[in-house]
């Protein structure tokens, strides 16, 4: 991947250039940000253009036998870590899933989409359960890191979503990073930085993202083919995240499917229809905890945005259909409920992660959404 292929960042890709050619690259860097800002696909270039024999200025050549291995993700001194579980694509994963299990699906999802979210790895790789990097992935870390370099002066250790490593995998890598061996660079990309072990947080140099420009965001929408008045939207309710604003140009199958179940659920609330919001209820308890969670981000996003609306529409940050229905419904959301709302969803999405009984976290969901909605001011 090529510094050039990440949209927007440029101030942070002349400082990570100047690192490589000035010869002060940390063997421990912590890329933070949303996946939308693109620090996955940054952690990336930044790794082939230390490999790359030939540099060009400020980006690797692409065709040096080092970049060429880089650009298919096949490079012998590359490794990866990401959050896994088991899935029935794979069956060696049903035991001790680690990433190695995965690689394929890995290599597919990073060259095909370049900015994707954890829940999009999730769906593509077939795993129902939310992930994790196990004590068994700390020791096949282990094991590859105390190889020597096959090709290139360094080897580079990807760390997707460090967060979801548990206590005895964490402690494992804090070692590494503390003792690394020799010639090894871990590049770690967290979404969550608050989450990620103390001591680990503290001995690498941290690299902050910010939300991409909104200029330098339309102008990659644009080069996409996409028409100029829709950029110009997206752009700006995608808040500085690429993945945000492609999402507001086309809602994709799993958002639509969200946005109706969202307006149903508040219909049947502001009829008073219990039985139909039971059988809500059930139908959303069906469903995989992963797209469980993710339905209650949306929604949390959706009532945030339509209490916005209520208040003060210029900031509020809808796509055109949602818009078009919130007109409507946001007098629902208001100060009365709102905060009420907001617990109720911040209660259910741990509740769902613990593996709770999905059909009685929702049965209690809509008794309470029900009496929220019906609030008046």
């Amino acid at each position: 991947m090529f510094f050039r292929d990440i949209v927007g960042q440029g101030k942070l890709k002349e400082k990570l250039v100047s690192t490589v050619v000035e010869e002060r690259v940390s063997h421990a860097q912590l890329f933070e940000g949303a996946a939308g800002y693109g620090s996955l696909p940054l952690a990336f270039a930044y790794a082939q253009f230390i490999a790359c024999t030939n540099r060009k200025g400020d980006d690797s050549c692409g065709v040096c036998p080092s970049c060429i291995k880089y650009n298919k993700m096949v490079h012998p001194d590359q490794h990866f870590v990401f959050p896994v579980n088991s899935s029935k694509k794979y069956k060696d994963s049903e035991k001790h899933p680690i990433s190695n299990h995965f690689l394929k699906s890995w290599r597919e999802i990073v060259l095909s989409k370049k900015y994707f979210t954890e829940n999009d790895w999730y769906e593509y790789a077939e795993i129902d359960k939310q992930g994790n990097i196990s004590a068994h992935e700390a020791d096949n870390i282990i094991s590859k890191l105390n190889l020597k370099p096959y090709e290139s002066d360094k080897k580079t250790m990807i760390i997707w979503l460090p967060e979801r490593m548990n206590d005895r995998s964490a402690n494992r890598l804090l070692k590494l990073i503390e003792e690394p061996p020799e010639n090894t660079v871990f590049l770690l990309v967290t979404e969550s930085p608050n989450r990620i072990l103390p001591t680990i947080y503290s001995r690498v140099q941290r690299i902050r993202l910010s939300p991409i420009c909104d200029e330098d965001l339309a102008a990659a929408l644009a080069r996409e083919g996409y028409d100029e008045k829709d950029v110009f939207s997206a752009s700006r309710l995608g808040k500085g995240d690429y993945i945000s604003a492609k999402q507001v140009l086309a809602i994709s199958g799993s958002e639509k499917e969200h946005f109706n179940n969202f307006v149903l659920l508040m219909r049947l609330s502001y009829t008073y229809d219990m039985l139909k919001l039971l059988d809500w209820a059930e139908n959303t308890a069906s469903m995989s905890k992963e797209r469980q969670k993710s339905f209650l981000v949306f929604a949390e996003r959706l009532l945030r945005e339509n209490f916005v609306l209520n208040v003060n529409p210029e900031i509020a940050y809808l796509g055109f259909e949602e818009l078009e229905w919130a007109k409507k419904f946001c007098r629902n959301i208001n100060e009365t409920n709102i905060f009420g709302l907001y617990r109720l969803i911040n209660d259910c999405i741990p509740q769902i992660a613990q593996n709770g009984n999905s059909k009685i976290i929702f049965t209690d969901f809509v008794i309470k959404i029900r009496e929220f909605i019906r609030q008046k001011k």
